[in-house]
Order: structure tokens, then C-alpha cells, then sequence
């Protein structure tokens, strides 16, 4: 059980150990078309191999990956997950190692950007993606392609770096995301009062809590610049959301019927982001859509044990993602409604109990049948390490550690 006072601070600091020790490089869930003997095949130039390939790599209860000559690589996402981690650990302690740590990450997210052609008055864009090529249904994303959600992430590691440190470096970069969501992403369904943002400039899908991640950056950058026309965007991709919220409270990972489901972590956001946006807009309110929506995830993912269950109406897989992501949105919504601290812990127990690994680090899924001990990097390790230091956070802050 994990139980005394300093338990959960041992085991971030452990898992920062095991992935120190990694050089915060690993696998990941999506990276099967990084195979060099699929790369080798005529199998890459067809959509239909290149999805069924992917998805047999990630949904394999073996890891498959060194078979299949698969390199462990750095994701920019996991990066900034770790920069996150790392801020909230100095926000927390004042150490000036989780300080010294942070501005690491940092750097080293400055190098993965994609500097994209400047905007018609020449301002500079950046962007950021992922470290592999990546089939949907719907479009093929190449290795590096920008992408918002990994975008999204680093924009906030920068704005709270900016926040914490005054490097008007980071400011600027945040900027240049601005540049990139404004004028290189596609505008779905946009009006007087809603947008929303699609997930690269190679889709129109409507996923909303990737839209609203966009609409996040936009929100604290506008907020810090007195910005209102990014202020105003970000409004807009709240409405988009908020419009389309089910009568009982959940949300759908996107609009198109093969996007018709009601997960765990996109639920956790969704919630989150609104939460955020609610506070950073001046004059912007959407407590009553966050009350609804917030009832439905606490009543529906939560069992009395603390098991975060993948779906609504069904529980396994147990992702660790779905772990993370509900402790990190739980512990700061604990400022919204403050039954969410005591759940966040309880899912923490939960999973250092059941996911956790000797060596540090946590495991991917636990499935009906087994346990899958894959380590995956961005997925699962640098999540949970932003989640656990969000959380040792919040509980500082409550004067209960």
C-alpha cells in the first residue's frame, strides 16, 4: 500500500530516475511504421497495410518492437509532459535542481520545433509532431508532420516556463504557435460565436478536445498579451464544444460516427480545458456545462475502487493513460469541485498498486486476461510523471504533505 507521507514524492522520483536513465527516450503505442523492415516493404506505399500494421504493433501483448526493428526515439510531446513535471516540482519545492531540470527540457523542446514558412506580415510559426508516420482512417500524418495536440503541450510548457522564469524566449515561441493554429490549421464550422480547430493542417476532422487545446494556447498567450482577438478565438472554440455536449453530460471523441465513443482521457481534456479557459477569458463562464460534464465522468469511469476505466460502459482495457490523464484533471479541478482531490489520490493508489513496475517505471495496460509491461515513454511514463507532480502539487498546496 502506499501510505506514508512521502511515498507518492518516492515514486516520481523513481520513475524520473528510471526515464533519466532512458536519456527520456522509449517506445510508444503508435510507433509501428517506424519499422525498418515495414519502411523495407512496398507494404508502406498503401494505407490499408500501413493502418492494419500499426495497429497490430499496438495492440500486440507482446512487445514487438525490437523484432521488428523499432528504435526507441524522443517524442516532443513526452518532452514537454517532462518540462510540465518538472515546473510543477519546482513550483511545489523551490528546488533549483527541478528548475535546472525544466530549462533541460525546455532546450531540448526548442530543438525539436518545426519551423514552418513565416506568416504573410513574416512573423516566424513553429510548430511541433511526432517522432513517427501515423495512419488514421481518415489521412496519413508523415514523421514531423505538425500536429496540435503535441503542439499544445509544449505551448504550455513554454507559457508556464515564461511564468516562472521571465525568459521572454519562451514567450516568443508561444507566439509562433499562435501563428501556426491561427493561420495553418482548418477552420470547421466556424461563425460569429464558435470554431473549431482541426488536428493538422492534413485533416478537417472535429475533434473536440483537440480544438480545444488550440484554443487554450490562444487563451493564456492572448491573456498575457492583452490579446483579444486570440482571447476571442479561444471563446469561440469553448462554444463549439459546449453546443455539442450530450444531454447526460459526456462528450463524443469527435462528431463523425466513427468517432462515436466516450473515453476516460478525452473526457478528462474536455474538462480540463473548459476549466482552464473559464479561467483565463475575462467575463467567460461555463460552470454549469463543467458541473454536468464533470457529474458524468466522476459517476461513470470510477468504480469505489479507483479503477480508471477506459469507457464508460465498459472498464478494460485499464489504460495507463486513462490513470494519468483522470489524476492530473482531477487535481486541478479539485479548485472547481473539491471531490476531486480525494479521487485523484485514489486513483493514484490504485495505480502505483496495480501498474507500477519494480524498475520505476508503469506499465501500459491491464487487459481482461493480462497484464501488458510494455514501457512506453511519452504514453505512459512521462504522463504519469506529470500527473504525480500535479498531484504532490495540489496536496502541497492543501498543506497535506
Amino acid at each position: 500500500m502506499v501510505n506514508d507521507k512521502y511515498s507518492m514524492i518516492n515514486v516520481y522520483d523513481e520513475l524520473f530516475a528510471y526515464c533519466e536513465a532512458e536519456n527520456f527516450a522509449g517506445y510508444d503505442p503508435f510507433d509501428g511504421l517506424n519499422s525498418r523492415i515495414f519502411q523495407a516493404s512496398p507494404l508502406k506505399y498503401f494505407r490499408t497495410a500501413r493502418l492494419a500494421w500499426l495497429q497490430m504493433v499496438k495492440r500486440s501483448a507482446r512487445n514487438l518492437r525490437p523484432a521488428l526493428k523499432i528504435e526507441k526515439g524522443v517524442n516532443a510531446k513526452g518532452i514537454a509532459l517532462f518540462a510540465l513535471a518538472e515546473l510543477s516540482r519546482f513550483r511545489a519545492t523551490y528546488k533549483s535542481q527541478h528548475a535546472a531540470n525544466a530549462k533541460i527540457f525546455l532546450e531540448k523542446l526548442s530543438r525539436l520545433k518545426i519551423e514552418l514558412p513565416k506568416t504573410k506580415d513574416q512573423r516566424p510559426k513553429t510548430a511541433f509532431g511526432y517522432n513517427f508516420d501515423w495512419q488514421s482512417r481518415a489521412f496519413f500524418a508523415p514523421e514531423g508532420t505538425p500536429t496540435i495536440v503535441p503542439t499544445a503541450f509544449a505551448a504550455q510548457s513554454f507559457l508556464e516556463g515564461f511564468e516562472l522564469f521571465g525568459d521572454e524566449n519562451y514567450l516568443e515561441t508561444a507566439q509562433e504557435i499562435c501563428a501556426f493554429i491561427t493561420e495553418d490549421l482548418n477552420r470547421i464550422g466556424e461563425s460569429d460565436d464558435e470554431i473549431c480547430f482541426s488536428y493538422t493542417p492534413l485533416d478537417k476532422n472535429v475533434i473536440f478536445n483537440a480544438s480545444l487545446l488550440a484554443g487554450e494556447v490562444l487563451a493564456k498567450t492572448g491573456a498575457i498579451l492583452a490579446d483579444e482577438n486570440y482571447l476571442n478565438l479561444a471563446e469561440k472554440t469553448a462554444n463549439f464544444v459546449i453546443k455539442r455536449q450530450n444531454e447526460n453530460g459526456s462528450w463524443l471523441y469527435g462528431a463523425k460516427s466513427k468517432h462515436a465513443w466516450v473515453d476516460n482521457f478525452h473526457t478528462a481534456y474536455v474538462l480540463l480545458s473548459l476549466f482552464r479557459l473559464q479561467k483565463t477569458i475575462p467575463d467567460f463562464r461555463c460552470g454549469e456545462t463543467i458541473e454536468k460534464g464533470l457529474n458524468y465522468w466522476l459517476e461513470n469511469f470510477f468504480p469505489a475502487d479507483g479503477t480508471p476505466k477506459y469507457y464508460d460502459r465498459e472498464t478494460f482495457p485499464v489504460d495507463i493513460h486513462s490513470a494519468s490523464a483522470a489524476i492530473a484533471a482531477l487535481a486541478e479541478l479539485n479548485e472547481f469541485d473539491v471531490r476531486c482531490l480525494p479521487l485523484a489520490e485514489k486513483v493514484a493508489r490504485w495505480t502505483i498498486e496495480n501498474m507500477r513496475d519494480e524498475k520505476g517505471f508503469f506499465y501500459y495496460q491491464k487487459r481482461k486476461e493480462k497484464l501488458i509491461k510494455t514501457s512506453f515513454i511519452r504514453w505512459s511514463n512521462a504522463w504519469t510523471a506529470f500527473a504525480l507532480a500535479r498531484l504532490i502539487e495540489t496536496k502541497i498546496e492543501k498543506e497535506q504533505i
